[in-house]
């Protein structure tokens, strides 16, 4: 047997059912959907609707809380961060900040600032700056040789979540003052 003889199993792939096509093929006309009613025009949605009764989702309590001025942070390991020295995207002697951290290819996007954690081992002085630290990771860069600077989130970064979560908040309380 050879690779190009492999085939799948009689029956294993159906071929897509086309509907709509004429009285010949079995489908047409309706498209198989029956004639009239709800199920027969488009955009039904009836898969979680239990005929009246009080939904499972309903039935069922709401747990937990999502805290909506939660900053998200951008996490990078001292591991990647002496791969990427290694590979030469990072210069050991600049200082490594979000910035440096994007162009090298260790994060995406800043989001509400970077967070350094102490996975692997840092073997080269690096000048850090971050939003934040783990304690772990600020003593294995002191070690290196290195420093690593935390500073806080910016101050209009804490304040736009704020904004962004107090006018949620009025909004949801607008409109139950107008279902009364």
């Amino acid at each position: 047997m050879q690779l190009n003889d492999l085939r799948d199993n009689a029956g294993a792939r159906r071929p897509r059912k086309r509907v709509g096509r004429g009285l010949g093929s079995g489908t047409g006309k309706t498209s198989a959907r029956g004639q009239k009613g709800q199920g027969a025009r488009a955009g039904v949605a009836v898969r979680t609707f239990e005929g009246g009764q009080m939904p499972l989702h309903r039935r069922l309590p709401r747990r937990g809380f999502k805290n909506p001025t939660r900053l998200a942070f951008a996490v990078v390991n001292l591991d990647r961060l002496q791969a990427a020295v290694d590979a030469g995207r990072l210069d050991p002697k600049a200082a490594v900040d979000a910035e440096a951290m994007i162009t090298a290819g260790l994060i995406r996007r800043e989001l509400d600032g970077v967070r350094v954690l102490a996975r692997g081992e840092l073997k080269v002085a690096l000048t850090i700056q971050a939003a934040g630290a783990s304690k772990q990771a600020i003593e294995a860069v002191a070690k290196a040789g290195g420093s690593l600077t935390v500073r806080e989130p910016s101050p209009e970064a804490i304040a736009a979540k704020q904004t962004k979560s107090e006018n949620r908040k009025k909004k949801a309380k607008g409109k139950s003052k107008s279902d009364d």
